[in-house]
């Protein structure tokens, strides 16, 4: 049996006293965060804040198989937040849903969750897959399974409540999620322990064709900024997709009780580590904005080029590094003039040299 099938259900239980170390330092990580953004110019805040957002817009898809173009999905993110003069243009249709979502659920977030954001959202990211039919419960017959491995070997994770249960279901968590929102009937008051029952009560119900789990993720976030009071900073995304299975294993554990201690200590650990990621982030794009002003102005078009990207990449940085071949691939230049910039940018500490001979590879020195 499935959660769902229980007759406790929907009324989770679990051991608090098991999350206090990490609910405290998600506290601590949370005042730290708020505490360097204040710190920062508008400009460079804003960078941090567009920088989380991709993040969170690609890795989100990642999960679910779909590998979004960054540029599209920054235009798309710009764009909606009414950052560009003249809007760009986003060539990738589901990169600009990505993106306007995530701006709208930064945008909205003090907003009571309602049917149709519900409906909005799964327009925004489906709107342009074929036939799909978006913005409306599933209403099909056969049953809603997760499910993996090949034909005639395939395995059954998860049953979700049949369609004719989900408007119904629905209801029922759109009251729960206002009902448990500051000032609620129900008020939770620590942030991730709300995101935590939000995030495993939704995907429960499944109430989607497609998108479930972006949707989902998407209102982890929406929980936590509403209970904080201020849109939170932070990509549970890039976090879970580091560790994908773990991520549905826990999932698939937890969607088999409703006694769900070991589903809250998995994920409002995964809610510490993403604000410690972004604290991570934050001091970076501080770090990358003082470093990348001092060299500017004695760098060509080439190499300002090369080392905007690589500083793009973000803290985990660019992967392998640059070596001259990349270098002329990105500019579509010589391996003697790729290899005379690269020198150039290494006499200068720019760039630190790893590696040797054909291995010689260059990462910023930020």
């Amino acid at each position: 049996m499935y959660n769902w099938q229980l007759p406790d259900w929907p009324q989770f239980s679990f051991n608090e006293q098991e999350l206090e170390d990490a609910l405290f330092a998600f506290a601590q990580q949370t005042g730290h965060v708020s505490g360097l953004l204040k710190a920062m110019p508008g400009d460079t805040r804003m960078e941090a804040i567009i920088d989380t957002m991709v993040a969170e817009a690609i890795k989100t898809s990642e999960i679910e198989g779909e590998h979004l173009n960054r540029n599209d999905v920054m235009s798309s993110i710009r764009n909606n937040l009414g950052l560009n003069k003249t809007l760009d243009n986003v060539k990738d249709k589901k990169a600009k849903g990505a993106g306007e979502l995530m701006v709208d659920v930064r945008k909205t977030y003090k907003e009571p969750l309602t049917e149709e954001k519900l409906f909005q959202w799964h327009k925004m990211l489906l709107e342009t897959t074929p036939d799909m039919i978006t913005g409306a419960w599933r209403t099909h017959a056969d049953a809603m399974q997760i499910i993996s491995g090949p034909i005639g070997k395939r395995k059954v994770h998860f049953e979700a409540p049949p369609s004719a249960r989900v408007p119904k279901e629905m209801k029922q968590f759109i009251k729960w999620f206002n009902d448990t929102a500051p000032g609620g009937k129900k008020e939770i008051k620590k942030a991730p322990v709300r995101s935590t029952i939000a995030h495993l009560y939704f995907e429960s119900i499944h109430p989607f064709e497609d998108g479930n789990g972006r949707i989902g993720r998407a209102l982890a976030e929406k929980a936590l900024s509403q209970t904080l009071g201020g849109p939170v900073l932070l990509s549970l995304s890039r976090t879970i997709e580091k560790e994908r299975k773990v991520y549905y294993n826990a999932l698939q554990k937890a969607q088999m009780h409703n006694e769900i201690t070991p589903w809250m200590k998995y994920f409002v650990s995964t809610v510490l580590k993403a604000q410690v990621q972004a604290k991570n982030m934050v001091s970076f794009t501080l770090k990358k904005a003082k470093f990348f002003d001092g060299i500017k102005d004695n760098l060509n078009e080439r190499q300002l080029k090369v080392i905007k990207k690589m500083l793009d990449a973000g803290p985990e940085g660019f992967t392998g590094g640059i070596n001259a071949e990349k270098y002329g691939s990105i500019n579509k230049t010589s391996k003697a003039t790729a290899t005379r910039d690269l020198q150039v940018l290494k006499e200068m500490d720019v760039l630190l040299v790893e590696g040797g001979g054909r291995s010689t590879r260059y990462v910023v020195n930020v």
